[in-house]
């Protein structure tokens, strides 16, 4: 049987998941593509239901078949790829990192959210303090991070959790009036702060942190886009980690 009417509950369900409002009502996320959704159940993630288009049928086992427009209704793909599941959101209050961690403060683009969370998952940062930032779970996010949103601890947060649960560890936080990323020498444990894009960190972090570092630059260039800059840093400060023997 193949659903095509968008008036079908459980189609409503599924698109209204693009809204935060409503992922956070049912406890719910969309992610979207075979192989996003095939890494999510490796990772352990919680599918509560599969739909998929008549040309996917038989890809996943239990998947509910819809025609190609209720499809359309429910993506928010430009060019919909075929299959989306409805995943549980993890429960992740926010707790002491178990190494080196990632604070984001106030960044507004899912984009560049789902961007960082791809590279933090590369680089071993498993533990990320979201503090007023753009969802992590958004459509757009999810497909910025790659699959990497399954294998990282986001913790969406007040400041004040993020920096009780940070107690103890030294925050590092980037900044265009740091000293120089590459000839700083960090701690083993340490937590690299990314700030606003357009407004950089807050003051309350800028106090809290016991370092800050920049990215060296010309003077033609004002700065770097935020995942941009996340990226240098995190393989710059886990390369120049001085280990304690």
């Amino acid at each position: 049987m193949v659903i095509t009417s968008r008036s079908n509950q459980l189609v409503k369900k599924l698109a209204s998941l693009s809204d935060k409002k409503f992922r956070r009502e049912y406890g719910e996320y969309l992610v979207e593509g075979i192989k996003p959704v095939r890494e999510c159940i490796a990772a352990g993630g919680q599918v509560a239901n599969i739909v998929c288009t008549p040309k996917h049928e038989g890809a996943f086992e239990g998947a509910v078949v819809v025609s190609e427009d209720v499809f359309k209704f429910i993506s928010s793909e430009k060019t919909p790829q075929g299959v989306i599941a409805c995943v549980k959101l993890p429960q992740n209050p926010p707790r002491e990192p178990y190494g080196a961690c990632l604070l984001l403060d106030r960044l507004q683009d899912p984009g560049n959210v789902g961007t960082i969370i791809r590279t933090a998952n590369a680089a071993g940062f498993e533990d990320i303090y979201l503090v007023d930032c753009a969802d992590p779970f958004s459509p757009k996010a999810v497909r910025a991070s790659m699959s990497g949103i399954f294998f990282v601890n986001a913790m969406c947060c007040t400041l004040s959790e993020a920096l009780s649960a940070l107690e103890g560890t030294p925050i590092i936080t980037a900044d265009m009036d740091g000293e120089n990323i590459f000839a700083f020498t960090p701690p083993k444990k340490f937590c690299l702060c990314i700030g606003n894009e357009g407004r950089g960190v807050s003051d309350s972090i800028r106090e809290a942190s016991r370092y800050t570092v920049s990215i060296p630059m010309r003077k033609s260039c004002e700065s770097l886009n935020a995942a941009v800059s996340a990226a240098i840093a995190m393989y710059t400060l886990k390369n120049n980690v001085k280990e304690v023997h």
